[in-house]
């Protein structure tokens, strides 16, 4: 009965999806066919059209993994210190009190700045990561942070009495409060990383990068390009996205 109910449930959603998707597109083509300028804003099967030649070029392939390895890179960059921090933050106050200043001004920094002092600071090819990892950092910091101190303290106090390590506290009493904060830190880092990443790549000019292509169509005033340039990088997004939370679901996370 469960199960199909969740079928039913999944099922809906995916229509539903699927609808409002449809509904997107039509608009999109309603608007072209009133403006009437390709420069302006192409019909969506023009920007297919482009996508499809594209994806079978070399030059697209070799730019859409190295922006996939810049995403990954600095997403799994960004989960191991925002973690690490989110942790400390959580089980000491003080720690928490000390690097709240730098939090906050990392949180209230802007994309560009950020990317336009990596551009001073790296090479080309390292900056888009380094703006990924300052960006989405804060994000799993924050959200491990309050699964932490979430902790039951009259389970930590228990442990503590009984002799319990705080190694063994902090494996098997923190850590489980903090997984379902963690996973919903992790998805949203995700896909931040990624938006990041690509508005690197726009600024730094890696030379195999979606957000290279992105720039070079825009001078060259190739608009449906810079559509499908951008829809590779929603495709990877998205891609990410549903695989991780297949993965969580395998995993049967967050649970407690």
């Amino acid at each position: 009965m469960a199960g199909s109910r969740a079928s039913k449930l999944s099922s809906r959603g995916s229509a539903d999806g699927f609808l409002a998707a449809a509904v997107m597109v039509a608009a999109w083509k309603l608007a072209a066919t009133a403006i009437g300028k390709d420069i302006i804003l192409p019909p969506p099967e023009r920007v297919l059209s482009v996508f499809v030649g594209l994806a079978g070029s070399a030059r697209f392939l070799s730019a859409f993994w190295a922006t996939a390895l810049r995403g990954l890179a600095g997403f799994g960059l960004s989960m191991v210190l925002g973690s690490a921090i989110g942790f400390a933050s959580g089980s000491s106050p003080r720690f928490a009190r000390f690097v709240s200043p730098v939090m906050t001004v990392i949180k209230a920094t802007p994309v560009l700045a950020v990317i336009l002092l990596a551009l001073i600071w790296f090479p080309t090819g390292f900056v888009p990561v380094f703006s990924a990892v300052v960006m989405a950092m804060p994000v799993v910091a924050a959200d491990v942070a309050a699964g932490i101190s979430s902790t039951d303290r009259r389970l930590l106090e228990m442990a503590a009495a009984y002799g319990v390590s705080p190694i063994d506290r902090a494996l098997h009493v923190r850590l489980p409060y903090a997984v379902p904060h963690f996973v919903a830190g992790a998805r949203n880092a995700l896909g931040l990383s990624w938006k990041v990443v690509v508005a690197g790549e726009v600024l730094s000019q890696p030379a195999r990068a979606l957000g290279t292509g992105m720039q070079t169509a825009r001078i060259m005033l190739e608009t449906a390009e810079v559509f499908a340039w951008a829809a590779a990088g929603v495709l990877l997004c998205a891609v990410t996205d549903a695989l991780f939370g297949l993965a969580m679901r395998k995993l049967s996370w967050p649970t407690r």
